[in-house]
Formats: structure tokens, C-alpha cells, sequence
């Protein structure tokens, strides 16, 4: 537990999945079921009903809260953060492709995110070049231990191709600690090269 109890990072901002403490200072809070059911789950062609929850959603100080939350748990019927079920169809599509880095270092906190498979795979990477345990990973992914092994030995070996075709004079390769251009750059065995900078390369070791 020391790795848990010497950590003084400032908490992340972002919320754990169990945390439903932004659902209270939702602007549609103490409006009657009847109304809610009406304005944020309406019928298809509901253009009135639609417009009223969408400036009722303006005006709210959660609403990215409730975004994230409709993502998070696969909501995809009704309202949230504004956005109706059709609006919100092409983020849930590619919601296991999102790679937030603030997600992976909050998760490196010690806050129980829901995070996407590519941040789950970031945040295996970076365990396992600074060194991690399967049983330290399986704490912070919250997973069974077998299956934090199995993650760790398939970035072992995805660690390891990289390098290998790195090591053949790929101009692309670069250090840790250099800067990436916004594109990323992809090897032909399949380990992106993930946008990184100074500044989250220190945030992340800080929080590991």
C-alpha cells in the first residue's frame, strides 16, 4: 500500500463511477417525473418538448457531467448533456476509442474511471515500463489478477516488437521525453505512438 499512501497528488477532478454527487445540482433535479419523462425522454418528432430540454441542458452547470455519464454506462435512450439519442449515436460508436490523458492519469490516482480500451491499454503500457506488479495494476484497474497478467505480458510483448522495429532505424522513433507531433505515429506491428509532452509525460510518472 505505500505507492497508495505517499501519493500526494492533488484529487482529479474527474468523476468515479460511483459518483452521482453532480446528479443534485442538475438543473432538471426537482422537476416532477411527468415533466422529466415529457421534456428529456420524448417522442421522436417532439420538436417543442426537445427544444425546451435543450435550453433547460444550456443552462446547466453538469451537463458534461451528464455527457459522460450517458457514455460512460451506455445510456443511449433520452437526453443527456443536451444532446438527443441521434446526436450522441456517433459518440457512443467510438466511445471504446477515446483516449483522454487526463482519464489515464486519474485512474494512475487512484480514481475508479470507466475508461475506454484505449486508455485501458495506455494505462497498462506506462505500468508496465515503470515496473508495476499484475497485482498493482489489478488493484488500480480494479480487475481479476489473471486477466492483469495476461494484460501485462501482451504489453511485454508489444513493448518489445516496438522497440525491436524501432531499433532498425525507423526515423520515426523517438524518446520518451521528446514531444510528438498532434499525429500519431503507428508501426506496422500495431503500438501507437500516442501524442505526449513534457508536461504529461511528468504528470503521468508523478502519478505512478
Amino acid at each position: 500500500m505505500r505507492h497508495i499512501t505517499t501519493n500526494n497528488t492533488p484529487t482529479p477532478t474527474i468523476r468515479g463511477i460511483a459518483d452521482h454527487s453532480w446528479q443534485a445540482r442538475g438543473m432538471c433535479r426537482n422537476l416532477p417525473p411527468k415533466v422529466i419523462d415529457r421534456l428529456f425522454f420524448p417522442a421522436a418528432r417532439a420538436r417543442a418538448a426537445i427544444g425546451e430540454a435543450k435550453s433547460i441542458c444550456g443552462q446547466c452547470p453538469v451537463k458534461k457531467a451528464c455527457f459522460d455519464y450517458a457514455l460512460d454506462n451506455e445510456i443511449r435512450q433520452g437526453i443527456w448533456g443536451g444532446l438527443t439519442e441521434a446526436e450522441r449515436r456517433p459518440w457512443h460508436r467510438k466511445v471504446n476509442k477515446r483516449l483522454d490523458y487526463s482519464r489515464v492519469k486519474a485512474a494512475f490516482q487512484g480514481r475508479d474511471i470507466h475508461l475506454s480500451d484505449a486508455e485501458r491499454e495506455a494505462v497498462t503500457r506506462h505500468a508496465y515500463v515503470r515496473g508495476w506488479s499484475p497485482e498493482r495494476l489489478a488493484f488500480t484497474l480494479r480487475l481479476d489478477l489473471d486477466w492483469a497478467r495476461d494484460l501485462m505480458r501482451n504489453a511485454a510483448h508489444a513493448v518489445a516488437d516496438r522497440d525491436r522495429y524501432w531499433d532498425q532505424g525507423d526515423e520515426t522513433a523517438v524518446a520518451d521525453d521528446e514531444t510528438v507531433e498532434d499525429e500519431d505515429v503507428v508501426s506496422p506491428v500495431q503500438v501507437p505512438r500516442q501524442v505526449q509532452t513534457h508536461s504529461l509525460i511528468a504528470a503521468l510518472r508523478k502519478a505512478a
